[in-house]
């Protein structure tokens, strides 16, 4: 079986898996407690029976449960995702807004954690016993043990009020910030805290994945025969070992990343990160369900996307797996 064939029996299954999270966010947020046509009107301080009653109507609120989710399946084929009971504008415009800032936090941080952990855990792996893998292991421990939201709290007290060096919140100055390279700069200035809060937890994850690995990579008869051909540590390791040791941490970078994106909600709203994390809090306290509903949709979409593209990665890092046989 060849690549094309695989990626395109992968894409199959993601379509299943697409269309089983939709009927499934539809029929948990269908059974949760509260009347949407209430909502709507608590705006306005109320209304009669009657208004309530056309509400509904008018949103297909009236209609057997199975109805309502036939209509939606309907809708979002067409790539309808309905209208913003809240913010007043289309899901999708609406979504894909917010996406952009949550996806350069959530890569930012995975990119870091894993370019950092790896080589931490490659360091410390080298010599197991000795003071900085020691010092690495604790500092893992720690960064894995703190809650995210704590961190970023501890981060905001530290660098807004003891040195106030980076700011807090948002992800620009606003339309009188810079601009070119001088917003790029802006946004870099305004991501360092979230970034460095939200991937704490995932490079001390990955770097004793790597450590681990590389420890048990060192170990083997290719190592010890490089070696005995005199090749330097720095070509043993990094040639030799480091390709090997390192397919355990990108397959957990695609499985986390459901994880990273859950994790993000949190850190958007310490850092008030204009993201779909933000987007989706606002939308759960005003029972915006359209928006919900895109939102855990375009989230599944994106973490589906980030494990094929995984299963690639893993595929040209290692040529000895083939599709459809054993490596």
């Amino acid at each position: 079986m060849n690549l094309p064939i695989a990626i395109a029996r992968r894409v199959g299954y993601a379509l299943i898996l697409l269309l089983a999270v939709l009927v499934l966010n539809f029929t948990l947020l269908h059974l949760a407690p509260g009347d949407i046509a209430e909502t709507i009107v608590g705006e306005s301080g109320g209304a009669s029976k009657e208004m309530l009653a056309k509400i509904r109507k008018d949103y297909g609120l009236d209609l057997p449960f199975h109805e309502q989710l036939l209509n939606y399946l309907d809708r979002v084929a067409q790539g309808d995702f309905g209208h913003s009971l809240f913010f007043d504008q289309p899901v999708t415009e609406l979504i894909f807004e917010k996406l952009v800032p949550t996806l350069l936090l959530v890569i930012s941080s995975l990119f870091i954690a894993i370019v950092f952990g790896t080589f931490l855990g490659v360091f410390a792996a080298r010599r197991p016993s000795g003071l900085l893998s020691q010092l690495i292991t604790v500092l893992a421990l720690l960064g894995y043990a703190l809650p995210v939201f704590w961190t970023g709290i501890m981060l905001v007290i530290l660098f807004a009020s003891l040195i106030p060096i980076f700011p807090t919140s948002g992800m620009d100055s606003g339309p009188l910030g810079a601009s070119g390279v001088g917003y790029i700069w802006e946004v870099l200035h305004h991501m360092t805290l979230p970034v460095v809060t939200l991937s704490t937890i995932y490079l001390a994850f990955y770097s004793r994945l790597s450590r681990a690995s590389m420890m048990d990579v060192l170990g083997a008869d290719y190592i010890r025969t490089a070696r005995a051909k005199g090749l330097s540590e720095q070509i043993v390791i990094f040639k030799h070992a480091l390709r090997n040791a390192v397919l355990p941490v990108v397959t957990f970078a695609g499985l986390q990343f459901g994880a990273l994106f859950s994790g993000a909600v949190l850190v958007e709203n310490v850092f008030s990160w204009p993201g779909l994390g933000t987007l989706a809090f606002e939308s759960i306290l005003r029972r915006d369900t359209p928006t919900l509903l895109g939102i855990l949709f375009f989230s599944a979409l994106v973490v589906i996307i980030a494990n094929l593209l995984t299963d690639l990665a893993y595929r040209l890092i290692d040529p000895r797996i083939k599709t459809g046989a054993k490596a």
